[in-house]
């Protein structure tokens, strides 16, 4: 859309969305997701993903003789439909001999807080709250998990009691473009998804995440997705269920079966669908962490800044849009920015002194991005105190950042935008 002052461009900001200006002597190009037609018959494409599996026999014919089941969905951070996914997936399980009160909706924190009241109503949906026992994991509880041994690569597989101890393990999930295991979905739901405090202790370990390839776009040679496999494989995956949305989050495709088969079938459907390239890197790089709910935090918006990583130039600057309208994150990593406001020092005692601090992990994220490009927070809602905590420049306004990020690359400039940050798997290519 033009505009006087360049071009106009939404860029994913909390609910309702931020509008900035780019000049367009400046604006290369807009990445964003290929259209996907949306699936016309929802309802109807999840039930033959789940009679008509990948590599894995329907589910109903695995609920056959079961007793229990424990079906996983990620936490509210993930924007998985799951009041579509849910009713049909469990009337399976019913179909199959499984009874309602032996069925065990899990919720994935990892390390995130717990969902519940309403927030749990949306995440699942008013039919499935009311009707099902849905339950939150937490890692920080130790007797709630179940040691099942340790991977060839080192990880210690501490792991959900009440989906081990389960008769039928069923994990859901949305498979997109992911700053560490390359994409998410399918064994991520199970790691780090309901893994301990001592799991995540070595597979959010930093140098696990410093690895070349643990980044957005590679599963092959990526060590925290070979970890991640390897521990859903210890915890025994039955049956997985995989969505890909579009821009407005429709379904565009369902992947359901043998855990990592189906996976990887959909990994294939999304990378079409979500790689857009430039040429050459950028100046500049305006970038968002998608809107809510993942930009609730600083701590998620980080995925935004990692997004953007692979199309700035060395030098560069990224502009990251991100309301944070739930603070910076967890208490653990409020605490941590307080504790090192400076990017250097923070990463001096992660190598050199062992530094094992939960929710470091993503502060090792944005270091790894500072050591290519400068990066600043576009942000008008974080109070004075917590503002004061981020270990980047913080700007009220877009046209504040941008005039900010000219006199760090010069007024000639090349800027690509990416309205929806890491759902964008934005590359330098053809």
């Amino acid at each position: 859309m033009e505009h006087e002052n360049g071009q106009k461009i939404r860029v994913d900001y909390g609910r309702e969305g931020m509008w900035v200006d780019v000049p367009a002597r400046d604006l290369v190009k807009v990445l964003q997701m290929r259209p996907a037609a949306p699936v016309a018959d929802p309802e109807g494409a999840i039930r033959r993903a789940l009679s008509e599996p990948i590599g894995a026999a329907p589910l109903t014919e695995l609920a056959r003789g079961k007793r229990t089941a424990c079906v996983v969905v990620s936490d509210i951070t993930r924007p998985v439909p799951n009041s579509l996914v849910l009713p049909p997936l469990l009337e399976a399980l019913e179909s199959g001999g499984i009874g309602r009160e032996e069925i065990t909706i899990l919720v994935a924190t990892g390390l995130h807080r717990p969902n519940e009241g309403a927030e749990l109503v949306e995440l699942v949906g008013d039919y499935v709250a009311s009707n099902y026992r849905v339950v939150n994991h937490v890692a920080r509880d130790a007797e709630s998990h179940v040691f099942l041994g340790t991977t060839a690569g080192g990880t210690p597989a501490y792991v959900d009691r009440r989906f081990v101890e389960a008769d039928l393990h069923v994990v859901t999930g949305l498979i997109e473009p992911h700053l560490m295991a390359g994409f998410s979905g399918g064994r991520k739901v199970v790691c780090p998804g309901l893994i301990s405090v001592e799991t995540i202790r070595v597979f959010h370990g930093a140098q696990l995440l410093a690895h070349e390839n643990a980044r957005e776009g590679i599963l092959e040679g990526n060590p925290v997705h070979r970890e991640a496999l390897d521990v859903a494989r210890l915890a025994r995956v039955d049956f997985a269920v995989s969505v890909a949305l579009d821009e407005d989050r429709h379904l565009v495709g369902v992947f359901a079966g043998e855990l990592e088969a189906s996976h990887l079938a959909g990994v294939d459907f999304v990378r079409e669908h979500v790689r857009d390239t430039v040429p050459e890197p950028a100046d500049v790089v305006v970038t968002s962490s998608a809107g809510y709910p993942l930009d609730t935090t600083f701590y998620q918006a980080v995925k935004g800044a990692t997004a953007a990583a692979g199309v700035v130039k060395d030098g560069g600057v990224i502009l990251l849009l991100a309301e944070c309208s739930e603070g910076l994150g967890s208490p653990d990593f409020t605490q941590l920015l307080r504790d090192y406001p400076d990017p250097s020092v923070f990463e001096r005692a992660l190598f050199e002194e062992g530094l094992f601090r939960i929710d470091q992990w993503q502060y090792q994220e944005l270091v790894k991005v500072l050591h290519k490009a400068h990066v600043a927070l576009v942000n008008n809602t974080l109070p004075a105190d917590l503002r004061g905590l981020v270990p980047i420049p913080v700007f009220d306004k877009f046209s504040e950042a941008y005039r900010w990020a000219k006199a760090h690359v010069g007024e000639n400039v090349r800027t690509v935008v990416i309205p929806r940050g890491p759902y964008v798997l934005a590359e330098v290519g053809e």
